[in-house]
């Protein structure tokens, strides 16, 4: 006799192995390589920097339920979702061996280019880098706002040099992980956070007391990622 429920089964989630995003593979392997020729020199860029949205309420895809056959749309066994998440916080942050920045809350959540040279290179990118002095080396991921001309120009006229990553690389990028230790503490928390300021308070507290130690093995975990995505030959990494 067959057994009445449908057993439950969890896939890996990940990002496709080859982005088709600006820089794709060919972006990704290039990066890598250099990382790897920095890390022989002993070098390491000086601010790791990205943005991430983090929403009220998330769906992991990780609740599971047993269900008999048939009653799949039965309203007890239906998990509701909100497809934007009851709201949403974007924040940017840098992590260096050194330690972090502040972590900056976009207001209304679209990152311009404009919005990016005025509330992030010129009011804290730029004076970290006067702080580091020579050889401070900027990575930012591709996204159109980082890479737009008046970005560019700003970068060139104030003598920051920049790396660009491909954007979605969270096996190559240290700070990715950082995100999910952030998210990771928030849903622990016994009492979630109920509207966007709360989130924004919460996540504030948790960027602020992440060990310097956490940061450091991450940033220095680098050159294993590189290495481990090319001996992958651009496929999934376990990071």
């Amino acid at each position: 006799m067959a057994h009445p429920y449908v057993p439950s089964q969890e896939g890996l989630l990940c990002l496709p192995a080859q982005s088709q995003e600006r820089g794709g593979d060919t972006g990704r392997r290039a990066i890598t390589q250099g990382e790897l020729d920095r890390a022989e020199e002993g070098q390491q860029p000086s601010g790791r920097t990205d943005e991430s949205r983090f929403t009220l309420s998330t769906c992991d895809r990780r609740e599971r339920v047993w269900r008999r056959r048939g009653e799949r749309y039965a309203a007890c066994n239906i998990i509701q979702h909100d497809r934007f998440g009851g709201g949403s916080v974007m924040v940017w942050g840098g992590i260096s061996l050194e330690g972090r920045t502040n972590l900056h809350v976009l207001a209304n959540g679209t990152l311009t280019a404009v919005r990016y040279q005025d509330e992030i290179l010129r009011p804290i990118v730029r004076p970290y880098a006067g702080a580091v002095g020579p050889g401070f080396l900027l990575v930012q991921d591709n996204a159109r706002s980082h890479v737009a001309r008046v970005c560019r120009q700003f970068l060139d006229d104030n003598g920051i040099d920049a790396i660009d990553w491909p954007a979605r690389s969270p096996d190559l990028n240290p700070i990715e992980h950082i995100w999910d230790v952030m998210s990771w503490c928030i849903r622990r928390r016994q009492v979630a956070p109920q509207t966007a300021q709360e989130l924004t308070d919460a996540l504030i507290q948790v960027w602020e007391v992440i060990p310097k130690d956490t940061i450091r093995r991450l940033i220095r975990s680098t050159p294993r990622r590189c290495r481990e995505y090319i001996q992958a030959r651009g496929g999934h990494t376990h990071y």
